[in-house]
């Protein structure tokens, strides 16, 4: 016979395509983010924004985390009181917080020191020590060995790790072109994972029968399987544990979460209930927003909703509470409706942007996390490749074609891409 579904649960409007035994694929892509937006956040805000399809289940990305604004260093050892008359040489040595590709890595080379430019070193007291490049020595692991030439005169000691700052370049008319630097694309890799959810097997009989309560069966099994499906692709996004076993014939592939991903490559900053108000938000955003990582000014805060109570309350042991009490010419907190269905409480810092909404699944052991995204630094990437399409899709009829009855699958192959994750943080309160 032939049969006609609608993928969406509980109509039963024919949709004029006559499906009978055969294997039809039907895509169905990010409508499925739409199933009860509230309840899977995450997901709904990477399929309506963050969408970009892959055509390999090991996508590989570049992150670039730029260095010009930077060429910030440090001297590696102590320099005894001298006294420096302009144009004097004097040579030192010295380090950076950050390798070639802009992550964080103390002890590093520098590799952007070239001659020409122009240095400021603070003193020991304070002061600061205006030089000019006149060689760089690279070969040395761990640091850059320089000849400067004073441009200040004066006396000067230097403690170890003092700072220094590269503030410009100075040539002399008529010079040749001087030699360049350059940063480096630093390579990271994702999985796509496949995810599949099936319905048993619906006789005939049983989907002709009339039930109590709700009487298409049938129907509302397939309404849990899709909530089930979109809520295993929201639960993988937040806590999967990526990987990839290539060893069989059959390879098998785990997508990353922002959770773990974050506890292990990002940010987390510790909150109390107890104190932390506006004024800790600020501390942390002063980092957490730096520019030099490659942020956006506004963050998605995927919170429980132990924490959203917290930061709602007016009374003692709240956000609002622990503010009002040092910070209330500087409060800005608004709760407004958010663009797919959720509503969002907005906190205002002078660096950037925390947008809160529930996250239903930060319960348990999550229950004290708060999760912030970067949404320019994430991408929802399903498999999609020679024509065919590997996002949410339904097989119906996969039952052998003599079975009296039906089962039906949904299936998805995608992955989360998660880059520069130093502008993802996790928010811990206790």
């Amino acid at each position: 016979m032939a049969t006609y579904v609608s993928p969406s649960a509980g109509s039963a409007s024919a949709q004029g395509v006559a499906l009978g035994n055969t294997r039809r694929m039907f895509n169905f892509g990010e409508r499925i983010a739409e199933l009860a937006p509230q309840q899977s956040p995450f997901f709904t805000y990477l399929s309506k924004v963050a969408k970009k399809p892959t055509d390999d289940p090991v996508f590989k990305f570049l992150e670039q985390r730029h260095q010009w604004q930077r060429r910030n260093f440090d001297l590696t050892d102590a320099v005894a009181e001298y006294t420096a008359a302009v144009g004097d040489e004097k040579t030192m040595n010295f380090d950076c917080g950050y390798d070639q590709f802009g992550n964080v890595a103390a002890g590093s080379r520098p590799e952007f020191f070239i001659p020409g430019q122009v240095i400021a070193l603070q003193s020991k007291d304070d002061g600061i020590l205006t030089m000019k490049i006149k060689t760089v020595d690279v070969t040395n692991a761990g640091y850059a060995q320089l000849v400067l030439i004073a441009k200040t005169a004066g006396t000067y000691e230097f403690s170890a790790n003092a700072k220094g700052q590269v503030i410009g370049s100075a040539w002399a008319e008529g010079e040749t072109a001087p030699s360049g630097w350059e940063d480096k694309l630093f390579d990271r890799e994702g999985y796509t994972q496949i995810f599949k959810t099936g319905m048993n097997l619906f006789s005939g009989t049983a989907m002709a029968t009339r039930y109590r309560g709700i009487a298409d069966e049938y129907k509302r099994v397939w309404q849990e399987k899709l909530m089930e499906h979109k809520m295993d692709l929201e639960h993988a996004m937040l806590f999967g544990v990526g990987g990839a076993d290539e060893s069989s014939a059959a390879p098998l592939r785990y997508t990353w979460g922002i959770v773990p991903y974050t506890e292990s490559n990002g940010k987390i900053y510790n909150m109390t209930y107890a104190s932390s108000g506006y004024d800790a938000f600020l501390d942390a955003m002063e980092d957490f927003f730096a520019p030099e990582s490659g942020n956006s000014g506004n963050k998605l805060v995927m919170a429980s909703r132990k924490v959203l109570t917290y930061l709602n309350k007016l009374g003692s042991g709240s956000f609002m509470n622990n503010t009002v009490g040092s910070s209330q010419y500087r409060l800005d907190v608004a709760n407004v409706p958010g663009k797919f269905g959720h509503n969002v409480t907005v906190v205002n810092t002078i660096y950037g942007n925390l947008h809160f909404v529930a996250e239903p699944l930060l319960r348990g052991i999550w229950e004290n996390y708060c999760v912030a995204v970067d949404m320019k630094n994430v991408a929802y990437r399903p498999l999609v490749g020679n024509g065919q399409n590997r996002d949410t899709s339904i097989t119906t009829n996969i039952q052998a074609d003599d079975v009296d009855g039906r089962k039906d699958m949904i299936l998805t192959e995608a992955g989360l891409e998660i880059s520069l994750p130093e502008t993802h943080a996790i928010l811990k309160f206790s």
